[in-house]
């Protein structure tokens, strides 16, 4: 029991050994510049760095990111790239280096983060630019392709055939991928996730000799107005790519590098606002003199304040202490200008007080009524001081004052019907004794 119990611990130092070492272990690559350089991080390689996880679960599938930055900096040069598109996909670094990368080390840290047991694990890659006698191919072509991702495109085994695709209607003795970039770094838009659509992909290759006619038929005048048309140009050697890869011959481009004309930046001279180089900057010493700056605040503060309270002083006097009042007005003005004025308020007085009583239309149900029984147009229900501007438009029996009940008689039957009628006085006589008199007829 106890040789099985040392044979158990010697296994487990030998693993904690052999996880340390490799998590330390740097690891060197020897690239060359302007050619692609593509390196794979493969999930399989860092699982066996994790400890054990005591939990169940598929240890095989665990989901595994990565994050690579140069060392001693939070982001990676600008000439690497890294994309992985889910945790259980590998990741991958490519770039293509240029040739002031030559003879500098480029130590990358690369970590790898597992999303199920929360554990880490590191090392390093440097990578050793190599100079080429080759570089740079002098003829550049780019083409864009449709129907690839960038990581797609980066597997050798597709990107060897992309290659021998372009040799076969290019012929040339040497032929590199100088560099692969994806849709969405130049701007392209993220597909919609329907019909598997990909994102785009741009490949630039280079060879030692010039361009194919096959390749140079998208320089014709009659594909190049298809092309303005937003139509596909007639390209020969378009079966030879079509079967596996979808090239936009609208947008490929040719470069010649020997026949690019170099641009040289110089450096303007230096006008008057710029001041001459002295050499290296000398601070100051610390034994410097202490400044006063009573002065400062008095010429500052104290003046404008005290310009302030002058005009104060002049402003209260001249509002306060040179005021003529209403009586020294008065005085001043002639009477008879007084009396004017005077009579004018009072005029204007009596005409407010005087609109205040205004009449105003009245309802037509308060207009007077033909009285049925007398045969005389009855008043209206109210006086002329009546108060209309609570009274309603339809009166009722119980709303009117001073109102008597007379019958009136039917065309058959001895009954009567009450109808009510304003006690008024028609040239002296009550209106009551008029409705008798006429009841009498």
């Amino acid at each position: 029991m106890s040789t099985m119990s040392a044979a158990a611990v010697a296994v487990w130092l030998g693993t904690v050994v052999t996880i340390l070492s490799r998590s330390h272990g740097d690891r060197n690559v020897y690239p060359s510049a302007g050619v692609l350089f593509v390196h794979v991080l493969e999930r399989e390689y860092f699982k066996g760095e994790f400890p054990p996880y005591p939990k169940s679960g598929d240890a095989g599938n665990d989901p595994i990111t990565f994050n690579t930055n140069l060392m001693g900096y939070p982001d990676r040069p600008g000439w690497l790239r890294y994309i992985q598109r889910t945790p259980h996909s590998d990741g991958v670094l490519y770039g293509s280096p240029t040739a002031e990368h030559v003879g500098k080390p480029t130590v990358i840290e690369i970590t790898a983060y597992n999303r199920r047991t929360f554990e880490t694990a590191r090392h390093n890659l440097v990578i050793n630019i190599m100079a080429t006698e080759e570089f740079p191919l002098p003829y550049q072509a780019e083409f864009y392709i449709k129907n690839m991702n960038v990581e797609e495109m980066l597997a050798s085994e597709v990107l060897g055939d992309f290659l021998g695709a372009v040799k076969n209607v290019w012929q040339p003795e040497r032929l590199n991928a100088i560099n692969i970039t994806s849709a969405l770094d130049r701007g392209g838009r993220v597909p919609l996730p329907i019909n598997n659509l990909k994102e785009g992909v741009y490949v630039m290759v280079g060879a030692d000799v010039p361009f194919s006619s096959c390749l140079r038929e998208v320089e014709t005048p009659h594909n190049q107005l298809r092309c303005s048309q937003e139509m596909e140009p007639v390209i020969s050697c378009d079966k030879k790519f079509r079967a596996q890869f979808h090239i936009d011959w609208c947008k490929i481009s040719l470069v010649d590098i020997n026949k690019v004309v170099p641009v040289y930046i110089t450096r303007p001279d230096p006008g008057t606002g710029i001041l001459p180089e002295f050499g290296e900057y000398n601070p100051p010493s610390e034994s410097l003199k202490s400044r006063d700056y009573f002065s400062d605040f008095l010429i500052t503060l104290a003046v404008p304040s005290a310009v302030a309270l002058v005009l104060f002083f002049i402003l209260g006097y001249t509002m306060c202490c040179r005021r003529e009042g209403v009586e020294k007005r008065n005085m001043q003005t002639p009477a008879i200008q007084l009396v004017h004025h005077s009579s004018i308020q009072k005029s204007t007085k009596e005409l407010r007080s005087m609109s205040k009583n205004r009449e105003i239309s009245w309802p037509l149900s308060t207009l007077p009524v033909f009285n049925p029984v007398s045969g005389e147009v009855v008043p209206p229900i109210h006086p002329d001081n009546y108060e209309t501007t609570s009274m309603p438009l339809m009166q009722t029996q119980t709303n009117l004052q001073n109102q008597i009940t007379i019958p009136q008689q039917r065309p058959s039957g001895d009954n009567y019907v009450m109808s009510t009628f304003r006690r008024l006085e028609v040239n002296g006589i009550p209106e009551e004794r008029k409705v008798a008199e006429a009841l009498n007829l």
